[in-house]
This record gives C-alpha cells, structure tokens and sequence, in this order.
C-alpha cells in the first residue's frame, strides 16, 4: 500500500491518473496486435461493437460541446479512430478469407448481422447499399468538413494577429488582468492549431473512404479464388457466401466511419455560442410563427394536389400550423405575465436646469444647404474642409494670429445650394455655390459671353456666371477666372476672415500670442504687460491694426513701441498711431511693393487746414463737409484705380486717425496713411487730389 500511494500513476489502469498516459499506448498496441495477429471471431464482435459505441460517443460529444476547443482532442480521437477502423478491417479480411467457406457466422456475428438482416441476405443490394455508404461518406460529408476546415485554418491564421492586438489593447487598458490575457492568448493559439489538425485529419477518413473499397474488391476476388480453388466450391456458392462476409465486414466499418464524419463536419462548421448545435437548430428553426405558418400554407397546397399523398401532407399542414399557434400563444402569455409582474415606470420628472444646458456661441460658423453637404462630408470626398484648413493656415501666416475653428453644420432652412458665414452668432456672409459647376468671373477684360446662371461673385461683388464643365476651356480663352464652388467658399471665408479679424482676436489669442513672444523676447513681454501697458489695451491696439488690415505679425515691434510710449501716454488711439509708425515701411511695403516710387492720393492744402480746424473744435465734420469729402474722395479713389495706381491716400499724421475711421464707412478699401508712417528712402508722388484737380 505505501509503494502503491507513494507512485499512484505506476499501478493505475485507464481510469487511474497514470491509465490516462498509457491509454494512447495500450490503443495503439491493440491496433498493431489487430493488424499482426490473428482474431477469433468473438473478439471481433467486440472490438466492431467497441467501434460503433466510440463513433456514437463521438458524435454525441460534438453535439453537445458548446465550442470547438471543448472537443480539441477531437483530431487525434479522428485518426485512432480510422485506424481502428482499418485494423478491423485487416483482421476481418483475415477472418473473411480462411473461415469464410464454413458459413455466415466464421466472422462472427456482427459481420453476418450486417450481411443478413440490414439487407436481407441480398448481396446485390448490399453491395448497392455499400457503395452508396461510401460515395455519401467520400464525396460529400468528409469532402465538405475538409474544406471547411481548410477555410477555417486560413482565416483563423488571418485573424490571430488582430486578435493578438486586441488582446494586448484589453490588457493595456485595464479590461482584463495578466492572467486573463494569457489563457485568451492561449486559446487563440489553441483554435488555430484545431482547425489545422483538423484540416490534417480530415484527409484520413478519405483515405479511409477508399481503403473500404479496396478492401472490399480484395475480399471479393480473394474469397472467390479461395472458395472455388482451395475449398472446391462452386462460383455460385463461393460468391454468395464470400459477397455477404465482405458486404457485412464494409457496412459494419462504413457506418461507424459515416457517424465520425458526421461528428467531424458538425465540429467544424458549428458556430461558438453559450448553446450546442442541438439548441441552436431548434431555437433558430423553430421559433419563428410566421415561417411556420408560410411552411404550413406551401404543403397544404401540396396536400390538395389531386396524386399526392394527401394524408400525410395535411398532417404536416395541421403540424406545422399548430406549433405556430402554439409558439404565439406561449408568447402572448409571456408578455402578459411580465407585463403584470413589471413595476409601473416612475413618472418622468423634468431635471433642474444645469450648466450642460448652456449652449456657448461658436465664433465662427459655417452653414450650408443640403446639396452643399458634399462638399463638407470626408466621407465623400468633400474638398472644402481641406480648404478651409488651408485658409486659416494662410491667415495665420499673413495677419499672425490663429483664426477660431470653424464649426460646419447642415441647415434645411437655407437653399438648397445656399451657405452661411456666421461670426459669434451673427451672419456676415451669404453665397450660393453649384457642386458640379464651375463659376466663371469677369475681371472687368473679358472677349466673350457664357451660356449660364448670372450671379456674382460673392466675395468683391464681381460679375459672374455659373457654368457647366463643358464650358471650362472656353470660359477661360474668353479670360474669365474660372473657380470651382469648394474654392468659391473658401475666397468668400477668407475676405471675412481678413474684414473680421478684429472681431475674432480676444483676450485668449492675446494671451497666447504674448506667450509665444515670450518663448524668445521674456523680459521684453514682462516689461511691457501688465507693468506699462495692461493686457485690454494690448488687445485694442492690436485690433485698431486688423481693423486697418495690418497685419500683426511683428510683434515685437508693437511691444518696442509700447515699451517707448506706454508711460507717456495711455490712449489706445494715440498708441496706434505711434505703433503705425513703428510699422510704416511693412504698410508701405504691403500696399507698395518694392522700392519705386509711391504714387498716392492727396489732400488739398485748403481741406487740410478746414479738417486741421475741425479736429481742433472736437473732431467733428459739419454735414455738408462730410458730404463732399466723401464725394469727392470716393471720385479720386475712381481716378486712382482707373490709373491702375493703389487705393492708398497720405494725409498728415494728426489727421490720419480721423480721415481712417471717417472713409472707412463707405470706402473700405482705401488705405489711409500719415506722413510719418513713410519711409524717408522712398519717394511719394500725388497723382490724384481731394479737393483740387489731380
């Protein structure tokens, strides 16, 4: 006892923890004794019926798993099972051929069982039944779970580094521990290897398939030749008797085999659920009243043809049409008792009112009409986001601060192929745009007329006609500039974005542009904010600028000035004029590029003294003044551009800031400039006059 407690595996039998290492072992040496030695037929009875339990087992097993994993063992169970399967068949070959002449029974009495009730003692229809065994078993239930199989290696190895990844994602994010992680790894691995031992063995049980035939034309022709030249019996006699043997030696292995292939092609091509493949047939298949019902109708139809078998067509009507009913009425009573034991829902109670209810204002906005969505969906390609990215890239790099983000949207109020610019709320801009189209500008020179809708342009309000693709090429040898709608948007964001400018620079983008300056110039930055000048004013100057479109990329410029004369004066205004002179040669530069000579609108010297007078008495113009300043102002600015000269006019420097912010109402476009603001290398020249002749 204490040897025996001391090794349990060394004297335990099958059942024992060391019977499960030599239960392959000892299979494998019966196999081999089956194939060398010979049997008597009693224990071929046994190892036949042995046979059939394992395959019933077999398949009652892969009905019932719930996945392929919880039957792995399943290709190794396939392969000693069609090796047994072909030793039986060699000792019964054996059997068959030397006691084959003393009658039915020198088998035993499986063998004779199979060759004599299952048909009848027939030999002609149990070679047919045989054959077709074998071609069902062959041809279609081991040809498909091998296929099957194959296909399921190949995705399954297709898919083991996505679910590697997964894995490994779950773990990182704390969905799962270590320990989780490595059995799912290790299932992973574990089906891979099942469905490629599976596609390996299925290919023994077509060999197997036509093993049986070989051996059932060996037993044929070997138990002939035996029986007539061995056992002097007649060819009638010797082919009865040896036919039924090896009739009843193949079915008695062919139906075990048929029943294996079945288990096999039902492990592979079920589907992982938490139910079994008996479960999910009957819950899929017989759940659905409306499928029985329409079932129940076709073979009613059936039943009614005059020469069918009527009875047993309407007896599957009244079936079928009866588990329909009752399947309703089961779920009729279902609802009804949840619908008593469910607790009445709570009354709906309005929530208080909390922050979430607040709805902040996009500062900028872009709306647009449902044809207009094309052009802003990514999933269709659409280029106008790309444009706009590139738009605020653009401003960025000219006026030097970063533009709010454009929130776009879809609104069925507007046109259908209408858009809305928005700022803080507000609409600043309104266009229409045609997707497919072109639109096709006059620039004031153009040789031809286009067939066409007649609009403008919704950015400077030019002439325009919106044309088909077919009229590109044409368009364009008329000189018209022709636009596609996602770049007709984008121009008319960028001129609002550049009027605007002044209105979307807050204190935030302040902040964040003194922040990026500090990066380099610290001590500049904290000399001047908030110790001379206070972040507001930073902010109002810097917006007097934009609203000139000046741009305010040299920051640091702007600061020097402030630093210089934050401490002797503190009006915004005054502070502007005297950083517009800090920046005289880049405004210059900006509407004169080069070093040629400036060629300017002026003033009259009588208007200059009349204006000198007023600004004196308040900075306020007598009506009739006004009227013909601006006049005859917006009458030079026509004479400048017809002369192709910039809209640019120099004033004196006191006057600047009243004659900017007077003109700018109705001639948005002209640039106001002091004298002092000039560089004193370049030249000026009047070449038009307010208030005088040019």
């Amino acid at each position: 006892m204490t040897t025996a407690n001391a090794n349990p595996g060394a004297g335990g039998w099958l059942g024992a923890p060391g019977g499960k290492v030599l239960a392959g072992p000892v299979l494998i040496l019966l196999i081999m004794a089956m194939l060398i030695l010979p049997l008597p037929p009693f224990a071929l009875d046994v190892f036949f019926t042995f046979n059939i339990a394992l395959s019933l087992m077999v398949l009652l097993v892969s009905m019932f798993t719930l996945s392929a994993l919880e039957f792995a063992a399943f290709p190794a169970i396939l392969l000693f099972t069609t090796l047994l399967r072909l030793a039986l068949n060699v000792a019964s070959t054996r059997v068959v051929l030397m006691e084959g002449h003393s009658g039915g029974a020198a088998a035993g009495k499986v063998i004779e069982a199979f060759g004599q009730f299952l048909v009848g003692g027939n030999f002609a229809v149990g070679l047919v039944v045989f054959l077709i065994l074998v071609v069902i078993n062959f041809m279609v239930i081991t040809k498909g779970a091998g296929r099957i199989a194959e296909v399921g290696a190949r995705f399954m190895l297709d898919a083991m580094p996505g679910k590697q990844m997964a894995i490994d994602a779950d773990l990182n994010a704390g969905l799962i521990g270590e320990e989780e992680a490595r059995q799912r790894r290790t299932d992973v691995a574990q089906e891979a290897d099942f469905y490629g031992s599976m596609d390996g063995a299925s290919k023994f049980v077509r060999g197997d398939a036509v093993a049986g035939l070989v051996i059932m034309a060996v037993n044929i022709i070997g138990g002939l030749l035996i029986g007539m030249l061995q056992h002097d019996m007649s060819f009638s006699d010797a082919g009865r008797t040896y036919t039924l043997l090896t009739i009843g030696d193949g079915l008695v292995a062919q139906i075990p085999a048929l029943v294996i292939s079945t288990a096999a092609g039902v492990t592979v091509s079920r589907v992982n659920t938490d139910q079994d493949v008996g479960q999910q047939m009957i819950g899929q298949l017989l759940t659905n009243p409306r499928v029985l019902f329409l079932a129940a109708g076709v073979m009613g139809l059936l039943g009614l043809v005059p020469g069918m078998p009527n009875f047993v067509f309407l007896l599957f009507t009244l079936l079928l049409a009866g588990l329909a009913w009752f399947l309703i009425r089961r779920r009729d009573n279902q609802l009804a008792e949840e619908q008593v034991s469910a607790e009445p829902p709570p009354q709906p109670q309005d929530p208080e009112a909390s922050w979430d209810d607040v709805q902040l204002i996009d500062t900028l906005g872009l709306e647009v009409g449902h044809r207009l969505i094309p052009l802003v969906d990514q999933r269709q390609q659409g280029e106008l986001l790309g444009r706009i990215k590139s738009v605020r890239k653009k401003f960025a790099r000219e006026v030097g601060f970063l533009p709010p983000v454009v929130h776009i949207r879809d609104n069925l109020e507007l046109g259908a192929n209408s858009y809305l610019i928005a700022l803080k709320g507000a609409e600043v801009g309104r266009g229409e745009a045609y997707p497919g189209k072109w639109l096709a500008i006059n620039p004031g020179e153009v040789t031809g007329e286009l067939q066409g809708t007649v609009t403008q342009d919704p950015a400077f309000g030019l002439p325009a006609v919106w044309i088909e693709s077919e009229q590109r090429e044409r368009a364009q040898v008329y000189g018209y500039t022709v636009v596609d709608a996602s770049t007709v948007v984008a121009t008319h964001f960028n001129h609002l974005l550049h009027r605007h400018s002044a209105e979307m620079l807050g204190r935030q983008e302040v902040q964040q542009l003194l922040d990026k300056l500090g990066g380099e110039s610290k001590s500049l930055v904290e000399e001047v904010v908030p110790k001379t000048v206070s972040l507001t004013a930073v902010q109002r100057i810097l917006q007097n600028l934009l609203d000139e479109e000046v741009p305010i990329r040299d920051l640091r410029t702007i600061l020097d000035t402030l630093a210089d004369r934050g401490g002797q004066q503190a009006d915004p205004l005054e502070l502007t004029a005297w950083v517009r002179v800090a920046l005289g040669r880049a405004i210059v530069h900006q509407c004169f590029p080069g070093s040629g000579e400036l060629h300017v609108i002026g003033l009259d010297s009588q208007l200059e003294q009349v204006l000198g007078q007023a600004l004196e008495g308040g900075g306020a113009l007598e009506p009739g003044l006004a009227d013909t300043l601006m006049n005859q102002a917006a009458a030079a600015l026509e004479r400048q551009e017809a002369a192709g000269e910039p809209p640019v006019l120099v004033v004196q420097h006191s006057l600047r800031p009243l004659l900017a912010h007077f003109l700018r109402r109705r001639l948005r476009h002209l640039a106001v400039l002091s004298q002092a603001e000039i560089p004193e290398d370049r030249t000026l020249k009047i070449t038009s006059l307010i208030g005088g002749r040019s």
